[in-house]
């Protein structure tokens, strides 16, 4: 069965009960690199929500979540549950554990990321706010985050060969023990590309990065025909038309789309904004999103695109049947 369509304008079977939808963690994930920040921070332009970024990141800070996370992209289900359900339960409370973070000051920027992270959760405890956490490393854990934890789901995917030239300019590798170190994420998801896995080079940026694109969104496909209320959003549909794809995004969300939002989004994505972000604020989030789109015609070789193709292209068609690779 295939998967349901991707999320390009407002689908009422998505919008399920008001009330749902009003009370409803959201999550924001995908791939990083991915557009999750973005997509996170346009959707917490409204005060209805309180903005949590990477409780997943195994660099998170203690007072945000006290659960340990020992591998990017942890995976979590009903089978090891136990050292994350009640955690996130607090996180979801507001309950932010001030004397754990205190402990582990280490730097004048671990204070002021305390005080930012109290001050959200301190607000969004008194005004009743949505929790709309954006974090890439939760997204092989779907299915956990929906049916234990009843959030609605966002997911952001990226043309794969947008993705790996991201990789490529920022040179970041990725560390594929990380995936192998899971034995439930391999036994109920990757185990077909143990080997791929274990050969992957550690300076092979663009190996790296075809493999895994294509291992999380084949699992995403998976997730999606049995959960449909999953949303996938295509980085290059928002980027051609923030307005209309956000006001679409937040009305399946359940999330009032004004004129405040409106303004913070265009502000976001105007062509007098970057063409690139900067490698030393790689999280920003002003850029000119349309003149983005082709930077990675540019940044790749005609080789990597080839082996890119190579790699993506039986799940890519999934997300981008009009697939254009030249």
């Amino acid at each position: 069965m295939a998967a349901p369509p991707l999320i390009t304008a407002f689908n009422p079977s998505v919008f399920h009960n008001n009330m749902i939808a009003q009370s409803s963690p959201i999550l924001v994930t995908g791939a990083h690199r991915t557009g999750t920040t973005w997509v996170g921070k346009m959707l917490s332009a409204n005060p209805q929500t309180a903005y949590i970024s990477e409780p997943l990141n195994v660099l998170h800070r203690p007072g945000v979540l006290r659960a340990c996370v020992n591998n990017w992209y942890a995976y979590i289900t009903e089978k090891n549950e136990n050292a994350y359900l009640g955690t996130f339960n607090e996180l979801f409370g507001y309950h932010y554990h001030l004397f754990d973070e205190i402990k582990s000051l280490r730097s004048s920027k671990d204070f002021l990321r305390m005080g930012r992270d109290l001050g959200i959760f301190l607000r969004g405890r008194t005004f009743h706010q949505r929790p709309l956490l954006k974090d890439p490393f939760a997204v092989f854990s779907l299915s956990w985050f929906v049916e234990r934890l009843n959030c609605q789901v966002v997911v952001t995917v990226r043309h794969p060969a947008g993705f790996a030239s991201s990789l490529k300019r920022l040179n970041w590798p990725f560390d594929f023990n990380d995936l192998l170190n899971q034995p439930l994420l391999m036994q109920d998801y990757l185990e077909p590309f143990r080997k791929e896995m274990q050969v992957m080079k550690a300076d092979d940026i663009i190996g790296q990065a075809s493999l895994l694109w294509t291992m999380i969104y084949r699992v995403v496909h998976s997730v999606r025909e049995r959960i449909p209320s999953i949303q996938v959003v295509r980085h290059e549909d928002l980027s051609l038309d923030p307005v209309s794809g956000y006001r679409a995004l937040y009305q399946s969300l359940g999330l009032d789309f004004t004129s405040r939002v409106e303004q913070t989004i265009l502000n976001s994505s105007s062509s007098e904004n970057p063409t690139e972000v900067s490698r030393k604020k790689v999280h920003a989030v002003k850029l000119d999103s349309r003149a983005n789109l082709d930077n990675w015609k540019r940044r790749l070789t005609s080789d990597e695109i080839a082996r890119i193709r190579r790699v993506t292209e039986e799940v890519a068609h999934l997300y981008y049947p009009e697939v254009n690779w030249n």
